[in-house]
């Protein structure tokens, strides 16, 4: 059967060209197409879409407001379309919070031009929400929310070393890594992170998570020394990659071609952390659709590193994971909430590198 998609965006150019990406595919069935919410919400009811691709700029109501109204009636995995400005990448991850599963960037200028080019992923993107696992919706958190500190944080610290953790995501992977990073405590080691993003959204994304972390999450610029207690995110459309130079890892970025058609890929970072860290590197993938991380991972782990998995059950789409644990190159899998006491712990059970 067809994947059922409902279009709702009050830009009558941006319906015409998602029919035309939508219906180019057989795989995908458009179901209708709504100018504004109130049309979309009797559409809901007729078509009982299987994604909805969800505009969040609209007349009447807003496309957050319309989000969580239908995430409390009639969850359904929604794709949202998203501006390329600071404001628009705000409301993006205020979408995700609220259920959303993915997002589309609509380009600023040439947007015929652009959707057209990207139409492979946009309908990539449907494909992956079609078999996303929604999860409830968990309250706002932020760093000690919880008035609890990781078991053994207070009583082991961790002393600057030469261990690095690694974190791949791609569909759902937002919230995936605002929940780990959230966890995280401030002496963790350094961190790099890979999250399939385009230019604009990145930038605003490492700031979130400073905010509601321990940990200094900065967008990375290269060049960067990894130290403990700070977060690297690998900016949209450059490769993140690690390099040792004497006793110092650095950030070094790639403009090198696409890996499983994204750019920045979680393989490029992986694959470099195994050749120059070796068994210093603690690495989890987490959810998403596809198979980038799985090779990367699958190095680290014979490298000596410690691998981790993300579960099927707290996944919101299990295909990086799934693909790795194929592999045999997971060491442990494990529900999104247990994976940042898994990091922690292995940065204190394989210390003993030299101090930084």
């Amino acid at each position: 059967m067809p994947i059922k998609v409902l279009i709702v965006d009050d830009s009558a150019l941006i319906r015409s060209l998602l029919k035309e990406i939508i219906g180019a595919d057989p795989e995908l069935q458009l179901v209708g197409a709504a100018p504004d919410a109130f049309v979309a919400r009797d559409l809901v009811k007729q078509f009982s879409p299987d994604v909805i691709t969800l505009d969040i700029e609209m007349p009447r109501m807003d496309g957050l407001s319309f989000l969580e109204k239908l995430m409390a009636a009639r969850p359904t995995p929604v794709v949202m379309i998203s501006s390329l400005t600071e404001s628009g990448a705000e409301a993006t991850f205020r979408a995700m919070e609220l259920g959303a599963v993915d997002f589309i960037a609509k380009p600023k200028l040439g947007i015929r031009e652009g959707m057209e080019a990207y139409a492979a992923g946009i309908r990539d993107k449907i494909k992956a929400a079609s078999l996303a696992r929604l999860r409830p919706r968990a309250a706002q958190r932020t760093a000690g929310a919880a008035g609890q500190e990781i078991p053994g944080a207070a009583r082991t610290p961790i002393v600057g070393t030469e261990k690095i953790i690694a974190i791949g995501a791609s569909t759902g992977g937002t919230e995936a890594i605002k929940e780990v990073l959230i966890d995280m405590p401030a002496d963790s080691p350094g961190i790099v992170i890979t999250q399939h993003m385009p230019p604009g959204f990145t930038r605003t994304f490492a700031e979130r998570l400073n905010r509601l972390s321990r940990l200094r999450v900065v967008e990375a610029q290269g060049g960067e020394r990894i130290l403990p207690g700070h977060a690297f995110v690998a900016p949209g459309d450059r490769h993140l990659l690690v390099e040792r130079s004497g006793a110092n890892y650095l950030i070094r970025l790639s403009d090198g071609p696409q890996v499983h058609r994204h750019r920045p890929a979680v393989d490029p970072m992986f694959q470099s952390l195994a050749q120059c860290a070796g068994r210093n590197v603690i690495a989890a993938l987490l959810t998403g659709m596809g198979k980038d991380g799985a090779l990367g991972l699958r190095e680290i782990q014979q490298a000596g590193g410690h691998s981790i998995a993300q579960d099927e059950a707290s996944s919101v789409v299990y295909g990086m994971p799934r693909e790795a644990i194929a592999l045999g190159a997971a060491e442990e899998i494990l529900a999104l909430e247990k994976i940042a006491e898994a990091l922690t712990q292995q940065a204190r059970k394989r210390g003993g590198g030299n101090r930084v």
